[in-house]
């Protein structure tokens, strides 16, 4: 469940941090989130897709990594990343 060119250009210029920004934490946990919200989608009709629950697992996995060294460097942006997001946490 891959996200569109188009869709993901849009999260990289929202969260991106300085023009030409495609690899910072913020823009990586964005893009991270769109795919775990589509596979979440994805799991309401295809409840029994085993190996995607796999990869949604190591999206999580991957997400909390990122989240937790924005967290270690600086807690006011966790802070913003998480309520931009959406994210309970």
């Amino acid at each position: 469940m891959s996200i569109a060119a188009e869709r993901k250009q849009a999260l990289v210029k929202e969260y991106a941090t300085k023009a030409g920004d495609t690899g910072s934490p913020e823009v990586q946990v964005a893009i991270l989130t769109e795919r775990i919200n589509n596979l979440t989608e994805h799991f309401k009709g295809h409840a029994k897709d085993n190996h995607s629950r796999r990869g949604l697992l190591k999206l999580v996995s991957q997400r909390r990594s990122l989240l937790d060294y924005v967290k270690s460097k600086d807690t006011s942006r966790y802070e913003e990343l998480i309520k931009r997001l959406n994210i309970r946490r």
